[in-house]
């Protein structure tokens, strides 16, 4: 069965400066690889077939990179925006989208099997599924608790916050294009909001694996470090 996937990388990279001064996110290397190329081993590897590159900012440097995909056997092209669409809204560009497809970042690091989480998707049959991560965050202060007398009631030294967040990845439904509006700035965060009110059922499946979002310098220099350590967990 073909398998279309949807790659997200006209963004930017604000975050990420002065890295990004001069290429855009998606072409930042890890190791000898842009970070978009590894992205795109990885779906070659799992089976994809169809890549589409929705492109922005510096488009035309991302083009001249990937050209049609053959140097990776991949069919690989490009949606342009005219402007910003933020996540969701490039979507509403793409006339040839099939049933199901990947939709993701074009800035994570992950051995996430993404053949897996396809076949998950269609199984459940679900509008759209999020591919999450467990996240834990220390705080970097000693919390005090009080009761209503203003009195310490608790002291929690540097305390962990577990959090299950999105990880840019998602399987989605070709009709959730219909809640997408023409030409219009359109992210991830409204899409949920929408499906919700609408009570459309949104499947999330956790990663025990890894994941980093490479949004700045620090993520970056920490992708970098676990690259070249576990290469072969990220391009099997």
């Amino acid at each position: 069965m073909s398998k279309r996937a949807v790659i997200l990388a006209g963004g930017k990279g604000s975050r990420l400066r002065p890295y990004t001064v001069v290429l855009p996110k998606p072409l930042m290397p890890l190791g000898e690889y842009p970070v978009l190329e590894i992205i795109i081993r990885q779906l070659v590897h799992y089976g994809f077939d169809h890549i589409t590159l929705t492109v922005n900012h510096q488009a035309d440097i991302i083009r001249a990179y990937f050209g049609d995909g053959s140097k990776w056997n991949i069919l690989i092209d490009y949606s342009l925006e005219d402007k910003p669409l933020s996540t969701m809204g490039p979507l509403k560009l793409i006339p040839d989208l099939p049933g199901n497809f990947l939709v993701m970042n074009g800035d994570v690091l992950t051995d996430l099997d993404f053949a897996q989480f396809y076949d998950e998707h269609c199984k459940r049959g679900t509008i759209f599924t999020i591919s999450s991560f467990l996240r834990t965050d220390i705080s970097e202060y000693g919390v005090l608790e009080t009761n209503h007398k203003n009195q310490l009631s608790n002291f929690i030294e540097k305390p962990r916050h577990h959090y299950n967040v999105s990880m840019g990845v998602y399987m989605a439904k070709r009709e959730i294009t219909a809640h997408i509006p023409e030409d219009k700035a359109y992210g991830f965060d409204n899409l949920m909001i929408d499906l919700l009110a609408r009570k459309e059922p949104v499947g999330v499946i956790t990663h025990s694996g890894y994941w980093l979002d490479i949004g700045r310098p620090d993520d970056y220099l920490e992708a970098i470090e676990q690259f070249e350590r576990s290469r072969k967990r990220f391009l099997p």
